[in-house]
């Protein structure tokens, strides 16, 4: 685990944490009544999908953001992206703006992109190089450790303890090559995968698709275990055996893999609730699925290739665009999807026993996520 912060930031984050998550006041009836609505303890031969409703209520999109994204551990940049003292990323998780900052002491810290005097970001850029962080708003300025070092213009305000207005600390850890951050210090544990090596593979090139869906439509249509493959993706379908596709749950994760055309094998892993990684034998490249509104969906591509070398630079964009093409087809079935599921003719499917054990993994531990939020929320109703 990384230095997240000053001890009294930290204790404050914590505090503030636990006070807003009860302070918001989403256990209604209705909200007891789509979750219990779905059955976890059903066999996957026996089981159903999770309602539709789960795909369109704007108070379970709320209760996901409290739970299932503020207490995972989200992927947050890439370890290439800040290895130099000064180098920043920013990004956001459960609507939270983050900083992620390489101090002048090479350690590396996660911050709320919040300035404590009126709330304005602190950092505009996606990305970039900066000796210190200054608000644009009305000129606060931070170190890169996140202590405030200027703030201008006060005149005789009293009781003002510079030591206790630095940016607030959020919590984060290293994993092969990714950055995480947890915004709950009392979330859930990593997730790590055994015997996965990804250390020859380089970053090269970053995509951003927009799905007009719910983010679990996504999620679903990646577990369904290659059953979608042979009707969708018919270029994917010619180097993927579909009929010795095999799939291995974990407890928190799912690998997916296939024989691949010309040797080896393509690996799918997903890493609950919403980062995968698809390994080929000479390219990776990872999804990271972001919820833009009930409805909406954003999902970041980073492609990855063992060779990023100007010889290999034509291959490499041949191989995203073929990408692509797949993802285009993702996309339009998404939405379809999506415009399904309002429908009065549909409630919820039934699973397939071979294929989709990953998407019954991922329902019920969305359940158990949403079942535990509720009850910590009624538990400090009001602290």
């Amino acid at each position: 685990m990384l230095n997240w912060g000053s001890a009294t930031r930290t204790k404050a984050v914590a505090t503030l944490f636990r006070r807003y998550h009860g302070y918001k006041r989403i256990c209604s009836m209705d909200l007891d009544k789509i979750i219990s609505s779905y059955d976890p303890t059903a066999q996957l031969g026996e089981a159903s999908t999770i309602p539709a409703s789960w795909y369109l209520d704007p108070e379970l999109a709320e209760l996901e953001r409290q739970t299932v994204f503020s207490r995972s551990w989200q992927v947050v940049a890439r370890v290439d992206q800040v290895q130099k003292p000064g180098q920043y990323v920013t990004c956001d998780v459960a609507s939270e703006p983050l900083i992620i900052a390489r101090g002048n002491d090479g350690v590396l810290r996660g911050f709320f992109n919040v300035c404590r005097h009126h709330a304005a970001a602190v950092m505009k850029d996606s990305c970039g190089e900066a000796d210190h962080m200054q608000c644009p708003y009305h000129g606060w300025t931070y170190a890169l450790n996140g202590d405030l070092k200027s703030a201008p213009d006060l005149g005789s305000v009293s009781n003002f303890d510079r030591n206790s207005m630095g940016l607030m600390p959020v919590e984060l850890a290293v994993w092969e090559r990714w950055i995480l951050a947890r915004l709950d210090p009392d979330g859930a544990q990593m997730t790590d995968l055994a015997n996965l090596d990804v250390s020859h593979f380089r970053w090269f090139e970053r995509r951003h698709y927009m799905l007009e869906c719910n983010w679990k439509v996504f999620v679903d249509n990646y577990l369904d275990g290659g059953y979608h493959v042979p009707h969708l993706h018919k270029g994917l379908n010619h180097v993927l055996d579909y009929s010795e596709y095999q799939i291995e749950l974990g407890e928190r994760f799912c690998l997916q893999w296939s024989p691949f055309a010309g040797g080896g094998r393509a690996l799918y892993y997903w890493i609950y609730p919403n980062f995968m990684i698809n390994i080929y034998p000479a390219a990776m490249d990872t999804n990271l699925v972001i919820p833009r509104g009930i409805s909406r969906t954003e999902v970041v591509f980073d492609f990855y290739f063992t060779d990023v070398s100007n010889a290999a630079r034509k291959r490499n964009l041949a191989s995203i665009a073929a990408s692509e093409e797949i993802q285009n087809e993702d996309v339009a079935i998404c939405s379809s999807v999506q415009r399904g599921l309002a429908s009065r003719a549909y409630n919820s499917g039934r699973l397939s026993a071979r294929r989709e054990a990953g998407e019954h993994l991922f329902h019920r531990l969305l359940h158990a996520d949403l079942l535990n939020g509720i009850q910590r929320i009624r538990r400090f109703p009001s602290q």
